[in-house]
């Protein structure tokens, strides 16, 4: 007899795992004709919508590293990222698929754990699980999430719509998830630490993707162009620019940086600016918005009751993406995450 509480996944084998999984998953709503235990999910499309479909990976000892973060919410970290590019699109999520390359020696208590974060977020945002895989890792723990959403054919937001005088706004304040991955690295003592440097470990280890505010923006059409921070303000906003054929001037002053970011910059020596516009896994959303839209863009991002949005810059018609600092301009440098850039770390 295993004992369960004590016994590794390899130990009880893919199948098992398996049955374990689908036993946790619940009924699925009505679009899920067909979710786990046959070759394939069936979904049924909304009438008159585009799917949206998105992929992402957490790999352990790139995103995550177990010794400082609970199974549970790396799982929940999975499906959150994903979620966070259909909130970009303003798309609503329906569906979720979850692959996961499991090392033999991991737990069950910490695969059951994983689940539990990841089914949480699920439920919450009405993106039921109805398949995916499990393999075995010879390496690190690495789990994949496919999300599956949808949107109204002339909604959905894309990058590449801005254009020359619009402004450029962003939800929340930024910095908290990098101040929380850089006190991780410095060991910091979760039992002593403040209220506002445990609130950066929370917007790292659990992000919130701004789902309502992406759609009800999305659907009043008062957005020319939206993208997801996930490496960081200074990437989004090139990428934005860039795809639009477009300019951008950022004012640093404007920048919202995460209160717990500018407690925690003293510790880590860097400004909480550099924080804010460097740093990746906010999960915040970036919107170029027109001028004539923009009661409408406050209104949805109220209604949303997400978050505030604050007006950082605007987008002009030179090439090249600048930033305002005591009233001096020059090139914006700071860059976030870059995959095979020089770093395994944000």
């Amino acid at each position: 007899m295993i004992d369960r509480s004590a016994a590794t996944v390899a130990a009880i084998g893919e199948h098992a795992l398996i049955e374990r999984l689908e036993r946790r998953v619940g009924r699925h709503p009505a679009w899920v004709v067909r979710g786990i235990g046959d070759d394939a999910a069936l979904v049924e499309p909304p009438r008159g919508e585009l799917d949206v479909l998105a992929a992402d990976s957490l790999i352990e000892d790139v995103h995550f590293r177990r010794r400082w973060t609970a199974p549970a919410d790396i799982g929940r970290k999975a499906l959150a990222v994903n979620l966070s590019d259909l909130a970009a699109m303003g798309a609503t999520p329906r569906a979720c698929l979850l692959s996961l390359g499991l090392p033999a020696d991991l737990p069950v208590r910490d695969f059951d754990s994983l689940l539990d974060g990841l089914l949480e977020l699920a439920e919450a945002s009405r993106s039921p699980l109805v398949g995916g895989n499990i393999a075995r890792s010879p390496g690190p723990l690495v789990i994949d999430v496919t999300v599956l959403g949808s949107v109204r054919r002339r909604r959905a937001l894309r990058r590449s719509g801005a254009r020359p005088g619009d402004e450029l706004y962003v939800t929340g304040v930024l910095g908290g998830a990098l101040a929380g991955l850089r006190l991780l690295e410095r060991g910091l003592d979760r039992g002593t630490a403040t209220a506002g440097l445990l609130a950066c470990l929370e917007r790292y280890e659990r992000p919130a993707p701004r789902l309502r505010t992406g759609r009800l923006v999305g659907r009043q059409g008062c957005a020319s162009a939206a993208i997801d921070l996930s490496d960081g303000l200074a990437d989004g906003v090139r990428q934005l620019a860039h795809a639009s054929g477009v300019g951008a001037i950022l004012m640093a002053a404007a920048v919202p940086a995460d209160p717990g970011a500018v407690e925690a910059a003293g510790l880590l020596g860097r400004s909480p600016l550099d924080l804010a516009v460097a740093g990746g896994e906010d999960y915040e959303l970036l919107f170029a918005v027109p001028r004539r839209r923009r009661g409408a863009f406050f209104a949805s991002v109220g209604r949303a009751g997400e978050a505030t949005a604050t007006r950082i810059g605007s987008l002009t018609r030179a090439s090249g993406v600048l930033i305002e600092v005591d009233g001096e301009q020059r090139e914006l440098v700071a860059s976030g995450f870059e995959h095979f850039g020089g770093r395994t770390w944000i």
